[in-house]
Order: structure tokens, then C-alpha cells, then sequence
């Protein structure tokens, strides 16, 4: 494995590129062709170009991309597509590279990537090599029937990002990833997944599944908050029990997140909140009652610039194990990945960015 200051030099000295580009995604289909065009002003040039109609396709072209044995893997999409690229390439020597082409782009902004795309690939030119944490999810019991399809089109306006790492992936307890959860899971077998920015119950993985696509492709963002509003009404708060060293948390609520990243639904967890800090950050939205939810989320968005993690509002640590009652579907980046009870837990700086000089990489 070579140090991040090797590795950055190799890309700069004409090191081998590929670019992944969902035209699915939000903005994908609109810019790419843009997108190759500046890329190409700006020096940067591809071994290997995948347009991706088909994001069912994502685990074969990621592979057929790591057998290019690339320095830089480029992807451009939205969250969803960014959560494919995380399981393939944690704890490879090989960097990321992102544009943001979805519609809340979390990771991108976790990252303190530019939105705009002339930004986005400056920082792609200029920009530096970093590690950053990931996740590192376990479910026992599989998603079956519908509650597998909940998160069906990231939220990004990706597609069905299928989600299993390729070959040689982050390894994990002596094994890599792609060994931890090749296959499909049969009923009883763990569930396992690498991710990048958030998992999440409640709400938000019934919002994942009802949004209507047209709807998010018109309005972006708030097509969430306007679908949230329509289901509310009609949801059931739940008890959670979090286990952290050996301590047991007991919460009533309509919405639990275990955030690594920074944002949610584009809005900032707190201030000091990074994707490079070594902590999970494990947080509901409001209690039992439905207008709590909802003065949560709007003093959510209004004070997360502000706030920081040691706050009650917040619970960190490197490792937590979460029960519900009644047992919940649970959101992995975007997908539905399991059902309570899960465990989640941080793995640190397995994952190689190119992010802004100015991120303060630890």
C-alpha cells in the first residue's frame, strides 16, 4: 500500500484513471457530456470511460474497472452510485474521485467537495489525496418481500445500486468484504455491508420507498420533505435500545440515524461532525410524537451548522448495536440491507479521496 503522498504523485505523473458515470442519476444524463469536456480541458485523461444505463450493472463494471488496476477511480452520480464505489474500493490502493451528479450528494458534501461541476473537477486537478472512515454494517435477518425494495433508487436518483463489494475488497476480521457477503442472503445468514455515510430507521426508509421518481427529478430535495409529510401522519413510532460499550440507551421515536459522514438529506449533523473523525454519531429525530418529528427535523436543519457532537442531542462511538420493538427494515446509504437488530461499527480511514487542499485530513 503506498502512502497517500505516493499515491497522490502518481496520479499527477499520468497514473492510470477510470470514469464511472451513472447517466441515470439526477444529472447524469444531462452532463455528462459536459462533464467529459472539461475533464479533458483540464488534463485529465481516462484508461477506460463506463457510461452506466444500467445501475443493476454497477458490481460487474466496478470490477471490470479494479482489473484495469487503476490509481484513480473517478464516479460521478449521486449517493447511491458514490455508497457502489465505497464497498469496492475500502482498504485498496486506489483513490476516489466523485462528481456530484445526484440530488443530495451527502458523501460529496461530508467530503467539502464543490457542488458545481467546473469545482468538482478542479478539486479532481488540484485537489490531494486523503483517507477518511467508513462503516461497517452486520444484520442477522435478511430484507424480504417489499421492505428489500424500500430503498430502490437511492435517493440520490441512482437506481438499484446492488451493493456487494468486488473482489479483494476492505478486509474485515480476516476476511475481505466481498467474502463477508458474497451471495445472496439466505433466511438467518448475516447481512453485511460496507457504507459510506448513514444507516437509518424509520421514516426515512418508508419515504425511500414511496417518493415518486418523477417528483424527485422535478423538485430535487424537497420532493423528500413533501413525501415525509404525506406518510407521517400514518407512522408508527417505535422503542430502540442502543448498546454502547456497556452501556443500554432506550429511546421512543419515529426516526433513528448512525451517521459517518457529516450530512443528512444535505443538511449538516453538527458542525464538527467529518467523515474523518473516527466516530460514529448515533441520533433521533424527535420522540413518539408525530409533531415532534417535525420540529426536530426543521431544528435539525436549522441548527446543524452550529451544534457539535457533544451535545446531548448525540451518542458517539465506534461501535453500536441497535433492537427495536417492533423490528424495523433498516437503510443502508440509500438501500434497504436488513432488519433490526444490527451492528454497525466504524472502520477508520479505510477509504482514499481526493478532497479540497483544504480538508483537514486526520
Amino acid at each position: 500500500m503506498r502512502s497517500k503522498p505516493e499515491l497522490q504523485s502518481a496520479i499527477r505523473d499520468g497514473g492510470r484513471a477510470v470514469l464511472l458515470v451513472n447517466v441515470r442519476s439526477r444529472r447524469g444524463r444531462r452532463l455528462y457530456g459536459t462533464a467529459r469536456r472539461m475533464l479533458r480541458e483540464a488534463g485529465l485523461e481516462f484508461a477506460q470511460v463506463f457510461p452506466v444505463n444500467d445501475p443493476s450493472r454497477l458490481r460487474e463494471l466496478f470490477a471490470d474497472a479494479l482489473a484495469l488496476e487503476p490509481d484513480l477511480v473517478v464516479v460521478g452520480g449521486g449517493d447511491g452510485t458514490v455508497a457502489e464505489a465505497v464497498t469496492h474500493l475500502a482498504h485498496r490502493d486506489v483513490a476516489l474521485g466523485v462528481l456530484p451528479l445526484g440530488t443530495t450528494n451527502n458523501f460529496a458534501r461530508s467530503l467539502e467537495l464543490p457542488l458545481d461541476l467546473a469545482g468538482a473537477v478542479r478539486t479532481l486537478r488540484d485537489g490531494k489525496v486523503a483517507d477518511v472512515d467508513v462503516g461497517w454494517f452486520e444484520s442477522t435477518v435478511p430484507p424480504t418481500g417489499t421492505e428489500a425494495k424500500a430503498g430502490t433508487g437511492d435517493g440520490d436518483g441512482d437506481a438499484e445500486p446492488p451493493g456487494s463489494p468486488g473482489p479483494g475488497a476492505a478486509p474485515v476480521d480476516g476476511a475481505t468484504a466481498a467474502e463477508a457477503v458474497a451471495g445472496a442472503p439466505a433466511g438467518g445468514e448475516d447481512v453485511r455491508h460496507i457504507f459510506a455515510n448513514m444507516v437509518s430507521l424509520g421514516l426515512s426508509v418508508r419515504v425511500a420507498e414511496h417518493v415518486p421518481h418523477g417528483l424527485k427529478r422535478l423538485l430535487g430535495r424537497p420532493a423528500y420533505a413533501l413525501t415525509a409529510a404525506r406518510l407521517l401522519p400514518r407512522h408508527e413510532a417505535f422503542r430502540a435500545r442502543i448498546r454502547i460499550g456497556g452501556e443500554t440507551h432506550e429511546v421512543a421515536t419515529h426516526q433513528l440515524n448512525v451517521a459517518n459522514g457529516a450530512h443528512h438529506s444535505g443538511q449538516r449533523i453538527a458542525r464538527d461532525a467529518s467523515p474523518d473523525d473516527r466516530l460514529l454519531a448515533v441520533y433521533k429525530l424527535g420522540d413518539e410524537r408525530r409533531l415532534r418529528l417535525a420540529s426536530a427535523t426543521a431544528r435539525h436543519v436549522l441548527t446543524g451548522p452550529w451544534r457539535t457532537l457533544s451535545e446531548n442531542a448525540f451518542l458517539t462511538t465506534g461501535a453500536v448495536e441497535i433492537e427495536t420493538d417492533p423490528p424495523l427494515p433498516v437503510d443502508v446509504d440509500g438501500e434497504v440491507r436488513g432488519m433490526t437488530p444490527v451492528s454497525i461499527r466504524l472502520l477508520g480511514n479505510a477509504l482514499r479521496v481526493i478532497v479540497p487542499q483544504s480538508f483537514v485530513d486526520t
